[in-house]
């Protein structure tokens, strides 16, 4: 690939050098190329829009029932250090005359994790983004993840996790609604222990 593709392959050359390292040991060679990708792959999110990755598929459905789809695990790069967090996402609906494939919750949360973020804001993107794309009268999204600004520098806190919550529409209202979301939310063991 050409820096026209990968215009970062100049910026990642830059950074590796600047520790010193020798661009042309044969393990690093390719590196600025391979990193740039990598980049690119990471940050995606910023390229695709909620239209695009639930590609239509809202269907019609006669349930008014808590839908809850838990444990997608999802990545992203925090905005602060750029440093990956990790995780897994809890999100249930209510739905209000029509449901989302099931496979559409992932690729939403791909889509925002996908961009430099904070879990705070991510949590809150995503159900936002449901009701959005539904219409539900509630959307709820738990997330729990693992930091490495927490636990590779700083701190260096390894089995400390974040939880985030965002709870929208009837959620905010309807106590037994959310006592039945938060009841059924599996609770995330650390990541190393």
């Amino acid at each position: 690939m050409s820096d026209q593709n990968f215009p970062n392959e100049v910026l990642y050359s830059k950074l590796i050098a600047s520790t010193g390292e020798n661009l042309q040991r044969p393990g690093l060679v390719d590196t600025p190329i391979r990193a740039a990708k990598a980049f690119s792959y990471l940050t995606q999110g910023y390229d695709q829009s909620l239209e695009e990755v639930t590609n239509k598929a809202v269907f019609p459905s006669s349930s008014r029932e808590l839908v809850l789809v838990q444990n997608i695990e999802f990545y992203s790069l925090c905005e602060h250090h750029m440093l990956p967090f990790h995780g897994v996402a809890h999100v249930g609906y209510l739905p209000d005359g029509q449901v989302l494939g099931l496979s559409k919750f992932a690729r939403i949360i791909d889509m925002y994790a996908r961009r430099l973020q904070i879990q705070e804001n991510l949590t809150e993107q995503v159900a936002q983004a449901i009701m959005d794309i539904t219409g539900c009268s509630g959307a709820a999204v738990v997330m729990d993840a693992s930091h490495m600004c927490m636990m590779m520098r700083g701190v260096g806190k390894q089995h400390s996790t974040t939880r985030t919550t965002s709870m929208l529409g009837a959620f905010t209202s309807d106590m037994q609604a959310r006592s039945e979301f938060l009841n059924a939310v599996p609770r995330r063991q650390p990541a190393f222990g």
